[in-house]
């Protein structure tokens, strides 16, 4: 069975590019999108690579929350990821 994927931007340097399950790169697009509008080309990779690995975590954890609160989560997610 072929799993359609979505590339993800690593930090270090990998012999093919980095790929995630489209069904978890469209969940954190719902909320990117949500958060700063539509653009597509952040998930198909011609913008960025696509998200990186922090933003896919920040959008699935704000994701978890009331969509009123996604704003406010996906900050903290991030925030508590650069203290680490």
């Amino acid at each position: 069975m072929l799993v359609e994927t979505h590339p993800v931007q690593t930090r270090q340097p990998i012999h093919r590019s980095a790929r995630a399950p489209q069904i978890v790169t469209l969940r954190a697009y719902e909320v990117y999108c949500a958060i700063y509008g539509e653009q597509k080309a952040i998930i198909e990779g011609e913008c960025r690579g696509g998200f990186s690995a922090g933003e896919l975590i920040g959008f699935l954890y704000a994701r978890s929350f009331p969509r009123e609160e996604w704003r406010h989560r996906f900050d903290e997610a991030i925030t508590g990821m650069e203290q680490l």
